[in-house]
């Protein structure tokens, strides 16, 4: 009887694992530490050199003949040269400005049409999705929109810097994407509990979607603040222009800065070294805002295009 119903145990073998789930081998550990070490030197290098050159003295500039890479002297000359101006200071104002009122108004925007696209029985819902992956596709152009802003009279405002690129239709389309995945089980719930649309945006939607919300809040917080096409179409008074214009006009077009020409006698700092402070200025928000939302991109981004 017991060899009847006794059966041999089938010894189970590991499941096989995919080549991206495999441990690596020692060489490819050395290799892909390799490849991270090139990639980190490859951006930090670059960093350290324009960073180094604005804080040098005029001396080790033109001992270096262009951008310092070993240190000999710091001075903040060129940073105090720089702000001594109303020209740097005024367009780091404009650019806050616009980057704060741009980013709250795009991303508020933006998570109500996601959230409205996200629902199959919303008004227009076919033609308005339509309309946004249309976008992906077509572009209006440069002159319809110059005279659309001519035509509403935003010309030399601020608000030419915002509402021409106000709404990013990948942003869009990855917020409805991770909208889409909310359990319908916890919508339907909160109606049932008498919740209406707005409640169940600001009470439920929002709180579950904070990692792509700030992922897509910073991308148009960086848009604004590097955005210098839409200053020199519709921004005709320099008071106005935000820092990336300055940026442009005096770094890349070497355009001479007031500062850096208008009353300056002993040790002037040279005009590389205002150029790379200016730099420094435009680049360091962004280096202190992304590695508060760098941890929400793999959750936010990733999981709402390829689940959506």
């Amino acid at each position: 009887m017991t060899a009847l119903t006794s059966r041999p145990r089938r010894s189970r073998r590991p499941a096989r694992l995919a080549p991206w789930e495999e441990r690596p081998s020692p060489a490819g550990q050395l290799g892909k530490g390799t490849i991270i070490t090139l990639i980190v030197l490859a951006v930090l290098g670059p960093l350290y050199t324009i960073v180094l050159t604005s804080l040098s003295p005029a001396a080790t500039v033109n001992r270096a003949g262009g951008l310092v890479l070993v240190p000999d002297g710091i001075t903040v000359e060129a940073y105090r040269q720089i702000f001594s101006d109303t020209v740097v200071s005024r367009a780091v104002l404009v650019s806050t400005g616009v980057t704060l009122a741009g980013t709250l108004i795009s991303t508020g925007v933006s998570v109500l049409g996601a959230y409205s696209l996200s629902r199959p029985g919303s008004f227009l819902h076919r033609p308005l999705l339509f309309s946004i992956l249309l976008m992906f596709v077509f572009f209006p152009g440069i002159i319809p929109v110059y005279l659309m802003v001519s035509g509403l009279g935003l010309k030399d405002s601020y608000w030419s810097l915002i509402l021409p690129t106000a709404v990013s239709a990948f942003n869009v389309v990855v917020l409805r994407s991770f909208f889409m995945n909310i359990p319908g089980e916890v919508l339907d719930s909160a109606r049932i509990d008498g919740a209406g649309e707005w409640r169940i945006l600001w009470r439920i939607v929002l709180p579950m979607s904070k990692a792509v919300t700030a992922v897509v809040a910073m991308f148009y917080a960086v848009g604004y603040w590097n955005a210098w096409f839409n200053a020199m179409l519709y921004i005709d008074d320099t008071r106005r222009w935000p820092l990336a214009l300055i940026l442009r006009q005096y770094v890349v077009d070497s355009n001479p800065l007031p500062a850096a020409t208008a009353g300056v006698t002993g040790d002037a700092p040279p005009t590389l070294a205002i150029k790379m402070a200016i730099v420094v200025i435009a680049v360091l928000p962004a280096l202190i805002i992304y590695p508060f939302v760098q941890r929400h991109f793999t959750k936010g981004v990733i999981v709402g295009a390829v689940k959506g």
